[in-house]
């Protein structure tokens, strides 16, 4: 009995030292993301909307996307082949160096929406979104995964989106209602969500949180 269980222990033992090993180097991520500066800057707080900013999203979240647009499982054509040469080693110590990096805020902007004749209604309306879902349309709040400031939950893998280009989340968001985006253990729970989301949701609440910080 007594050496089960202390096998059982070296076990455990053995799969943390694994884990811990295997962490990323945000110093070695620092020049293995040179390549990736042109679209997401060379801090990861891309300046074009159509590209995502990748500081401060999570080491956990990054790590999972670059490692299924590696394999393919994540189609970005912008991407395609960039990674190949890479190790997983490389892709977490890239992740490790964007989740140090602060990520810099977009800023919500003044928008119109149908139906909403004043700016300020809009990101009130998009703030409604993020916070509390819409119960009749059976719309969670993105706060449960994604935290009230924005900063996702690291751990779980959830990135942190505050700050992020309004247009990118939007595309996102687009994507998952569509059933484009399905790489991932989340995107299931992402499409479900988005699968009720309006158009003019989408844009309130994609919005709202370029300005969470």
């Amino acid at each position: 009995m007594k050496r089960n269980i202390l096998s059982i222990a070296c076990l455990f033992s053995i799969l943390f030292m694994s884990n811990v090993l295997a962490a990323g180097d945000a110093a070695a991520g620092k020049t293995k993301v040179m390549i990736c500066a042109g679209c997401h800057g060379a801090d990861g707080n891309s300046m074009v909307p159509s590209f995502p900013k990748l500081a401060g999203l999570g080491e956990k979240y990054i790590t999972q996307q670059l490692r299924q647009i590696k394999s393919g499982e994540r189609e970005i054509m912008e991407m395609m082949g960039i990674l190949n040469l890479s190790t997983d080693q490389d892709l977490q110590d890239m992740a490790a160096y964007y989740d140090a990096q602060s990520r810099s805020i977009a800023g919500a902007k003044e928008i119109q929406l149908v139906g909403i004749s004043e700016p300020q209604q809009a990101i009130d309306y998009g703030e409604n979104i993020y916070r509390g879902g819409n119960m009749k349309t059976g719309v969670a709040a993105c706060t449960g995964c994604h935290s009230p400031s924005g900063n996702g939950n690291g751990p779980a893998g959830y990135p942190g989106l505050g700050g992020q280009h309004a247009t990118y989340i939007e595309k996102q968001l687009l994507a998952y209602r569509r059933g484009e985006r399905v790489s991932g253990s989340n995107a299931a729970i992402m499409q479900g969500v988005a699968a009720n989301l309006s158009d003019k949701e989408i844009t309130a609440v994609a919005n709202y949180i370029s300005g969470l910080n």
